[in-house]
This record gives structure tokens, C-alpha cells and sequence, in this order.
């Protein structure tokens, strides 16, 4: 599989907490936008119809397929380009922090729901059991959730990468304390280390979009989110989203699709000729 280039836009989504029309409408409208620049793929935030942990989401999740995904699968298919965005989804009883990989003829090609839920999050959602990739004309790409990347939780994208995944998309909703102003980074390498551990090791691209605004009810209440998106390759920072809890925020960069010839045992061995060290008995 030989290298390319990707055109990926980082939708840094303003999201309000139990408002999922007015959020829904905004989604399109950054879709339309990328697609408009040349984007091939949009990366949206992480529960962009209800928010984060806001309370709605037990009683207004709706399932997947269903009438949130719709709307951004009728965007893709109208506007000629991938999505991969995270919703609520209801599945009868249980509430899952999803996300859907939607490709240019409006149609979900992957589903996943989030592992590594934080511990407030108990109340709000249940823990995905399924990791998965999918092989497509711009490569073969892996989706996770924002903290499915915490340092600590690194066998997540371990895993995608030894299914194959050139690409990892992650929406997200990074927050920060609301004392934090433009000026100071209150992520530091919190997000970076993870997305370039992976990125270095397995020579992949990794890009995680969050939304930006205030978090309103729920655990987080009067937290916000700021923004910052990262796209990461094996050579570092590729671009960013600005800082910015107020409004919407659209960031292009072009990406190059890694080969991967390496699969099955072969990673093993190439982890430890890089200095990796496993665990070998």
C-alpha cells in the first residue's frame, strides 16, 4: 500500500450542553466549509449532539443509526467527504459515548464506543467492549475517544495499529478549569506525548478534534473547552487548533499516509529494534 496525501480538517465545534439541533446545525455548517476548502475527512468532537456528561444524555440519546447520525450522514453524502464524529447513542437500555465513521456516500462504515471512560462518567454512559479499523480509499483508519489516549491507556492504539490503522481518529472534549486564559497551555504534553508515542512507533497519524465552550450541567459544570485540536505523525506536530473557548474553529493540514508493510509478529520485532521494551518471557 503505497503513501499518500490526505486532506484532513479538524472541526473544532462550539457544543452546548442539551441543545442537539443547534448543535447538529452547526456541525454541518463546519462540514460544508471543509468540504469547501478540499477537505477529504472532517474530524468532529466527542458527543457533539448533547455534550459531554450533560444529564440529557439519559433521557435524549438516540440510537445509531437514527435521527442524529442521519443528519450528519445526509452532510457527507451531499458535500462528498468522510466524517468521523462522536455522538450519544441509546442502544434500549444503555447509553454509550459513540462514535461513527461516516464515508463520502453518507454511509456509517464503523461504530465505536468509548473504553476508557472516566469515573464521573459512571452516571452517563456504559463501557464499549469492540475495537475496530476500517479499510478505505484514503487508508485504513482506526477510531477512538478522547481519553482512549491517556498516557495510561495506551494499548488502545496499540491495538488499532496492529489492525492495521494508518490513521486514528479521535473526537474528543478536552476541557481545561475556567481560570485558564489564551497565553498559557493547560494541556502541556498531556495530549501530544500519547498521539506522538503512537504516531513514532507504528509511523502512523493520529488527530484528535475537540469542541469548544462552557460545560453546563453535569460533573464538569463550569469547566470549558478550549480547543487546541492536534494532528501528530511520527515527525511531530503537523498543525493545531487555535485556543479559543468561544467560537468555532476550522484547521486544514495536509497529512501523509504511512505504508505499512509490518503486521502480525513483525511489529513485535520492530518495537524492539525502535527500544521498546516488551514484556517477554
Amino acid at each position: 500500500m503505497q503513501a499518500r496525501k490526505l486532506r484532513v480538517s479538524m472541526g473544532q465545534l462550539l457544543v452546548e450542553g442539551g441543545e442537539p439541533l443547534r448543535n447538529l446545525e452547526r456541525a454541518v455548517q463546519l462540514v460544508a466549509q471543509a468540504a469547501g476548502q478540499g477537505a477529504q475527512v472532517i474530524v468532529l468532537p466527542e458527543t457533539l449532539d448533547l455534550g459531554w456528561t450533560h444529564p440529557s444524555a439519559q433521557t435524549e440519546a438516540m440510537p445509531i443509526p437514527g435521527p442524529y447520525s442521519d443528519v450528519l450522514c445526509a452532510s457527507a453524502r451531499e458535500h462528498k467527504i468522510y466524517i468521523c464524529a462522536g455522538l450519544t447513542e441509546r442502544d434500549g437500555e444503555r447509553v454509550y459515548n459513540a462514535a461513527v465513521l461516516i464515508n463520502d456516500a453518507g454511509e456509517i462504515l464503523l461504530k465505536y464506543r468509548k473504553i476508557n471512560l472516566l469515573g464521573v462518567c459512571d452516571d452517563y454512559y456504559t463501557i464499549g467492549n469492540m475495537l475496530s479499523v476500517v479499510e478505505t480509499p484514503l487508508g485504513v483508519i482506526g477510531v477512538d475517544i478522547c481519553s482512549d489516549n491517556y498516557g495510561d491507556c495506551m494499548e488502545i492504539g496499540h491495538v488499532l495499529a496492529r489492525m492495521g490503522a494508518q490513521i486514528i481518529l479521535s473526537p474528543s472534549s478536552w476541557t481545561s478549569d475556567y481560570s485558564y486564559v489564551e497565553g498559557q497551555d493547560p494541556y502541556g504534553k498531556k495530549w501530544f506525548g500519547p498521539y506522538f508515542h503512537l504516531a513514532s512507533l507504528f509511523d502512523m497519524v493520529v488527530i484528535g478534534c475537540t469542541s469548544v465552550g462552557y460545560i453546563v450541567g453535569g460533573p464538569y459544570e463550569g469547566k470549558k473547552m478550549i480547543g487546541c485540536s492536534l494532528v501528530v505523525d511520527k515527525s511531530g506536530l503537523v498543525a493545531q487548533g487555535k485556543y479559543n473557548e468561544f467560537a468555532s474553529d476550522l484547521v486544514l493540514a495536509e497529512v501523509t499516509v504511512p505504508e505499512r508493510l509490518i503486521h502480525g509478529t513483525g511489529i513485535g520485532q520492530m518495537l524492539i529494534d525502535k527500544g521498546y521494551r516488551l514484556l517477554l518471557s
